[in-house]
Formats: C-alpha cells, structure tokens, sequence
C-alpha cells in the first residue's frame, strides 16, 4: 500500500497543475470545528434521538410538520453549533480559492463555515442553519432571532414575530427536494473543473453523492477516513484525516 506521505506529495503536484479546482465537502471536514459527523461511532445518527424517533426520521419534513416541538428539540442540540469556528481544512480550501486555483465549494454542510472562512462561491446542497424562514409570511429571520423565538413560546417552537406563523430553517430535510439554482450552479462548476477534490463524505447519500457523475476532469481526488463507493473511480484516495492531510500539504 502507497504511503500517506507519497499520497499527499501526488496531491500537490495535483494542485500545481490545477486550474480549476471545485472541492466538495462533507460532515467530515468539520468534525474539527467541533461539529460531529453523521455516520461515525460519534456521528449524528448514532446519537440517542426522540422516544419513538431515529434522529435521520427527526430530521424529515413529515417530523417537522407533525412534530415540530420535538423536531426544535432535537434541531437545537444536535444540528446547531453557533460558536463553531473555521478549521485548517476551511482555511485551506479558502486561500487556494484567493489564489485562482479553486473555482467552487460545493458542500452538503449546512454550518457555514466555509464561508465564514473566506470562501466565496459556495454551493450548499442542503441549506444553511444561519438562515431560516417564515412557513406563513416568507419573512427571514437569522438564527439569533430564532432561537430567541424559541425561547419565548411554551412550546419551544419559533414563530414570525410579524404573522406568527412557525419557522423553518433553510435546511434541505429529508423528504424535500434540493434547490434547483444550487444544483445547477453546482453541476456547472463540478462540469467545468479539471480537478475535484471530494472531503470528508461517505459519499452514500443521494442526490448529493450523484453530483460526481458530472466530473470530466482530469483529476477525481478523495480524501476520507473510510472508504467511499467512489474510491475504485478516483485518481487518488487519501484515507486519512482531513487536518492531517491539510498540515502535510502546507508542511506544518
């Protein structure tokens, strides 16, 4: 078996040659920032959920109709980590975007810390918990306003403080389809770049994981802890920690 440090050599020379690289991330690149993964022995799904609930059918649109109480509840602790911060791998990502190389972060994380990091064109499949609307009114409110919302009901559920109706954060649930703007915008990026580097995903969750049809390029690079259906497919697997890679790469 080829060496980490080879493999990580193979990816500079990989990012050198690069013209334009679209980097899609998953859970696993922000498991340093604190914000746990969804499929691990720590992972979202292996946490306890709601009595009579797996925590993937909390996270579900017909939950958070019918159970909209219990879906905040879980929403609240689970989902929601306002002071995280930007990790390297962020970072990284950013300034290869600042230098011309990166042309787009298409990510199925909803925390925002790509942005928050610098990155600029960034395609977030599944929504993004900093932004929330009124079911009713249409009215936006920031997470701030939300969990202030919360707060102040007896059922914990926030609502518009203008109609009152519930609301919802711009997250993608199970059950709802993706935005048609982001998908496209994200499926034009993935077609046109000559190199993807794919972080931190299982790649099992669909439509998301589909979106790597759409790669011509010359270069399919992953980097994951575990293996990925994709990995027979790829240019160069890394198995190993996002961070560690980044700190090889850059030679902290």
């Amino acid at each position: 078996m080829e060496d980490i440090k080879v493999k990580v050599e193979k990816l500079k020379k990989i990012i050198n040659g690069a013209r334009r690289i679209v980097v899609f991330t998953g859970a696993g690149i922000s498991v340093a920032s604190g914000i746990p993964d969804f499929r691990s022995a720590d992972g979202l799904y292996n946490q306890n959920g709601l009595v009579g609930a797996t925590p993937e059918e909390i996270i579900s649109h017909t939950f958070f109709v019918n159970r909209t109480k219990d879906f905040y509840k879980f929403y609240f602790k689970s989902m929601v980590y306002e002071t995280a911060q930007p990790n390297l791998a962020h970072s990284y990502f950013a300034n290869l975007e600042k230098l011309g190389k990166v042309i787009a972060v298409v990510t199925q994380n909803i925390d925002g810390l790509h942005q928050k990091a610098g990155s600029k064109n960034v395609y977030e499949l599944h929504g993004n918990v900093l932004r929330n609307n009124c079911t009713n009114c249409g009215r936006f409110h920031t997470l701030s306003e939300v969990k202030q919302s919360a707060g102040n009901t007896l059922d914990g559920v926030p609502r518009c403080k203008i109609c009152g109706g519930i609301v919802k954060p711009d997250v993608v649930l199970y059950e709802e389809s993706l935005l048609d703007d982001t998908v496209d915008g994200a499926i034009n990026a993935i077609q046109s770049a000559d190199t993807l580097i794919v972080v931190g995903t299982s790649l099992v969750v669909y439509p998301a994981a589909g979106f790597l049809r759409f790669f011509k390029g010359d270069n399919l690079v992953l980097i994951n802890k575990d293996k990925t259906p994709y990995d027979s497919y790829a240019n160069l697997v890394i198995n190993d920690d996002i961070i560690t890679t980044v700190q090889d790469l850059i030679g902290n």
